[in-house]
């Protein structure tokens, strides 16, 4: 057999750098695969908040994984309103993996037939790495003196929130406020009033989260913001005093799950490197960062050992107000549903 030329291998070479993701092994002086080699990209769907999580988990999944496989791996980040972001994986935005704000939204996938049935059960923990919840952003000094969901209805108390229909945080906020009615003894009717109420208050909703943080920190409207727990610690800090964090005796249990979108990570051969990906999360380190950048790590020891990041609450599951989330979704945020009624009469 004659000898290969170095020009014919470098020419190779640069054919299979031009191929898609992921790019073939390469080989050893005597023609055995080398360990690793591949280069992998990846796409992570996620919601509004999550942005400053994902950059540094990110970063330290590739080094983790370059040292372990030998293959090295780029992820990208998609960022908006979790019920948007379900709707654009739908109409073709090529994730890797979502990390949805809701089980509603990654729910969707499965029934447009992206992602397989019991993905549920594909994770460790029902593929849930962290939980989180809702909370009050304020303003120094607390001057509408809001300590419970009762006092967002004060008349002098304007309240900033996101869009139930398009958001995550929106929804759960909406939820966590029915619920502080109907768990402590009230009736569904003094829900709808106190939900009424309190969206009277709302001079605007922003389609996700990020957009109710600038609206509340840095554009300074609003007394009160119903936000997600480890935003809430975000522009607290970037606030510089001028903010501060009341937690409420009840609110609701977020719980945002993790998923591979099975469709796509076969028809682009990224599934070892998706599922590596998500699986990291649930590494002792992975549970750091996610403590890190307060959300609440399932790890029982690692959240106690963080237990000063995240004051005890009453956290209530999303069945303790309904039959599950298609239930809520039907009820409450449907097209003509609960909220269409109460915010379009305010």
């Amino acid at each position: 057999m004659k000898p290969v030329h170095a020009a014919f291998l470098i020419a190779i070479a640069t054919l299979v750098g031009c191929a898609p993701q992921p790019t073939k092994p390469a080989v050893q002086a005597d023609g055995s695969p080398a360990k690793g080699g591949q280069s992998f990209e990846l796409l992570n769907v996620s919601y509004d908040p999550t942005r400053e999580l994902w950059k540094d988990f990110n970063g330290a999944f590739a080094a983790h994984y370059q040292k372990e496989s030998g293959n090295t791996v780029k992820v990208k980040q998609s960022h908006g309103g979790s019920g948007s972001q379900a709707r654009s994986v739908v109409d073709g935005l090529e994730a890797d993996v979502v990390s949805l704000a809701l089980w509603s939204d990654t729910d969707q996938l499965r029934k447009k037939e992206l992602i397989k049935e019991g993905w549920e059960e594909k994770f460790p923990n029902r593929s849930l790495p962290y939980t989180s919840t809702i909370v009050f952003v304020v303003r120094k000094g607390n001057p509408k003196k809001v300590k419970e969901w009762a006092d967002l209805t004060k008349p002098d108390v304007e309240i900033i929130t996101p869009n139930p229909k398009t958001s995550g945080n929106g929804k759960l906020a909406f939820l966590a406020a029915w619920g502080s009615v109907v768990l402590n003894g009230g009736t569904e009717e003094q829900a709808k009033a106190f939900v009424t109420e309190l969206y009277k208050r709302a001079p605007t909703l922003e389609a996700g989260a990020r957009g109710a943080t600038t609206t509340f920190a840095q554009k300074g409207q609003g007394d009160v913001h119903l936000t997600w727990e480890n935003e809430a610690h975000l522009e607290v800090a970037e606030a510089k005093g001028e903010l501060e964090i009341l937690y409420p005796s009840l609110s609701i249990l977020a719980e945002p799950h993790v998923a591979i979108v099975d469709a796509n990570v076969d028809r682009k051969k990224t599934r070892e490197a998706a599922e590596a990906y998500l699986n990291y999360l649930y590494t002792p380190a992975g549970q750091e960062i996610i403590a890190k950048h307060y959300y609440r790590p399932f790890n029982a020891e690692l959240l106690a050992k963080h237990r000063d990041r995240f004051p005890d609450l009453k956290l209530f599951a999303i069945t303790e107000i309904s039959k599950g989330w298609d239930d809520a979704q039907a009820k409450f945020f449907a097209e003509g549903a609960l909220f269409d009624s109460i915010y379009q009469s305010k």
